[in-house]
């Protein structure tokens, strides 16, 4: 099935020290970004909070990132802060963006990449024009919750959420051995030390879950809010001293399903 995901931007980066550039600024190893080969990163705040999220193409000769829309312009503010004496060029480019999942091959009309969270996730592409597509935005939606995985602004808050809540580990978006970048000391401390008390958890209602932003109840005590959702299935950020109890959102109750990728829970 092949979507347009008509709420991404694409931004390039050209120049000689474009890998270098990005490497001390992301979560994750930029070096690893080659044709048919995407990464996906975070940037945090320097208190090491996620603020946007991306994924990482390379068509030999720029870094292209994926990015949500809303904090595109943003973020190419904040890359642009950072540049200083860098032999790098920064500008967003008109590029649509795709998502294919399902049996079968993604056109090749496109700058093509597996999706590096997971194989089952399918793969992520960007075209210079819109591509014939089979399947909505809607169908992606339900496809990336079925499996637990997060849409940027719609399950994580930016200069809040600890990139290990959200599952950035499990999900090939960190990298452990690349050395220093922005905001790293907290991601670190938080895996070795053994800090995480929330994290992202996929759940499932007989109806349709509330909103994002209602509050998740064990019985009577708070102990999570629900985050993106789309009719029965959703994500909810919970304790993880509140699993294995009886939840509701919105008065509907609702069943926490731990998908085979997740490691760091209790």
């Amino acid at each position: 099935m092949l979507a347009r995901l008509e709420e991404r931007r694409v931004i390039a980066i050209g120049g000689e020290d474009r890998v270098e550039f990005l490497q001390g600024l992301v979560s994750n190893d930029v070096t690893a970004a080659a044709p048919g080969r995407a990464v996906w990163a975070a940037m945090l705040t320097p208190q090491g909070r996620w603020q946007t999220d991306f994924f990482i193409f390379s068509d030999g000769s720029r870094l292209l990132l994926e990015v949500e829309e809303k904090p595109a312009a943003e973020l190419l503010q904040r890359l642009s802060r950072y540049r200083l004496r860098a032999r790098v060029a920064l500008q967003p480019i008109d590029m649509a963006v795709h998502a294919f999942w399902g049996e079968g091959v993604p056109p090749a009309a496109a700058l093509a990449a597996p999706d590096p969270r997971l194989a089952v996730a399918g793969w992520r592409l960007l075209a210079t024009t819109p591509l014939a597509t089979d399947a909505t935005a809607a169908d992606w939606d339900r496809h990336r919750l079925g499996l637990g995985l997060p849409d940027g602004s719609r399950d994580l808050e930016a200069g809040k959420t600890l990139l290990l809540e959200a599952g950035f580990d499990e999900l090939n978006g960190v990298s452990w051995t690349k050395g220093c970048y922005l905001g790293q000391e907290l991601t670190a401390r938080t895996k070795y030390r053994a800090l995480l008390k929330r994290r992202l958890f996929p759940v499932a209602a007989g109806g349709t879950l509330p909103a994002a932003g209602t509050p998740v109840l064990a019985e009577e005590a708070e102990v999570g809010t629900m985050r993106s959702s789309r009719g029965g299935i959703g994500l909810a950020l919970l304790r993880l001293d509140a699993l294995g109890g009886a939840l509701t959102a919105g008065g509907l109750p609702v069943e926490v399903r731990r998908p085979e990728w997740m490691e760091h829970a209790a």
